[in-house]
C-alpha cells in the first residue's frame, strides 16, 4: 500500500474523530500516564488491517511499543490476541476507534472474500473485487480482498479502460466505442487494458467481429448462456462474469470456464468482524 495514501487517510480520519481534542481523555487521564492495550478477536475469521493499525499508533506516538502476535491473513478464533501496544494512555485512547474501524472492516472483507474463494477451489477462476467501495477507504478495502485470497480489479477510472453499457450506448454502439478507445489511447500514448461489457450473445458477436479488446465481461448472463459465450470466445480474450452472482450460484459460473468472476458484495455487503481493544 502506498505510504502517502495511508498517512493522508490516517490524518483525515483522526481529524474527523478528534476534532479540537479528545476531551473525554483530557478530562480524566494525566498527560504522563502510560498503559497497555491488546487487540482481542471475538469471532472466527481472517485477520486484516494489522499493518495499517500499527501506522495509526506510530503516527500518534513515534516511540510507541508494539508487540505483534498475529499478522494479516491469519485465521483467527474468539479469544485470540492479535497484538499488544504500550504507550501513553491518551495515545491509546485516541487511536482506539480508528484502529478498530480499520481492522473490523478489513477483517470482515477478508473473511467474506475467503468464503467466496473457497467455493471456487478446483477451478481456474479467480475472484475480483469492484469499485463498490467506501469513499476514502478503497485501497484498504482492496488490500483486504487480497488478504482474503481474492484479486483486485482496476483501482479506479484511471488504470484500465472499462467500456460499460452506458459508454457503449453514448458512443453509438460497440464498434464505435472500441475504435474510439483505441484511437484515444494511441493519441495520448497510454497502454491501458481494455475491457468491454456485453449484455447478450448478439453484442458478444459484435465484439468478436471488431476485436481490439483484452477482456470481455459477460454481464447478467445465466450459466447456460455463459457456457455458450465462453465457447464462442474460445480463449481469444480473457472472460469475466458479473452481475447478481451469489454464493449459491458462483460455482456454476466458474464451471463454465470463465477466467474471472467480479463480486461487488466483497466490499459493499459485508459484516465487520467483532473485536475489541482492551486495557491490560
Amino acid at each position: 500500500m502506498k505510504n502517502e495514501y495511508l498517512k493522508e487517510f490516517i490524518i483525515n480520519a483522526l481529524k474527523e474523530d478528534i476534532g479540537d481534542g479528545d476531551h473525554s481523555s483530557l478530562a480524566c487521564i494525566p498527560e504522563e500516564a502510560e498503559g497497555k492495550v491488546q487487540l482481542l478477536v471475538k469471532e472466527p475469521g481472517v485477520l486484516a488491517g494489522v499493518d495499517a493499525a500499527f501506522e495509526v499508533f506510530r503516527y500518534l506516538q513515534a516511540d510507541i511499543e508494539i508487540s505483534p502476535l498475529l499478522g494479516d491473513g491469519s485465521l483467527v478464533q474468539p479469544g485470540d490476541v492479535a497484538f499488544a501496544v504500550k504507550g501513553k494512555v491518551r495515545t491509546l485512547l485516541n487511536a482506539e476507534r480508528l484502529v478498530l474501524n480499520i481492522m473490523q472492516r478489513m477483517s470482515g472483507i477478508a473473511t467474506h472474500t475467503r468464503e467466496y474463494v473457497q467455493l471456487l477451489e478446483g477451478t481456474h477462476t479467480k475472484i475480483l473485487d469492484t469499485r463498490k467501495t467506501t469513499p476514502g477507504m478503497r485501497l484498504l478495502e482492496k488490500q483486504a480482498v487480497k488478504i482474503g485470497g481474492g484479486e483486485n480489479h482496476r483501482m479506479g477510472l484511471f488504470d484500465m479502460i472499462m467500456l460499460k453499457d452506458n459508454h457503449i450506448d453514448f458512443a453509438g454502439g460497440i464498434e464505435n466505442a472500441i475504435r474510439n478507445t483505441r484511437k484515444y489511447l494511441d493519441n495520448i500514448g497510454k497502454d491501458l487494458k481494455i475491457e468491454i461489457e456485453v449484455r447478450n450473445l448478439n453484442e458478444l458477436r459484435q465484439v468478436l467481429e471488431t476485436g481490439g479488446v483484452d477482456r470481455i465481461m459477460l454481464d447478467n448472463f445465466d450459466p447456460r448462456t455463459t457456457k455458450e459465450a465462453v465457447k464462442l470466445i474460445d480463449g481469444k480474450y480473457e472472460t469475466e462474469s458479473s452481475g447478481g452472482i451469489t454464493k449459491e450460484t458462483i460455482r456454476s459460473y466458474a464451471e463454465c470456464g470463465v477466467d474471472y468472476i467480479s463480486v461487488g458484495a466483497l466490499t459493499h455487503q459485508i459484516r465487520s468482524l467483532d473485536m475489541s481493544l482492551k486495557a491490560v
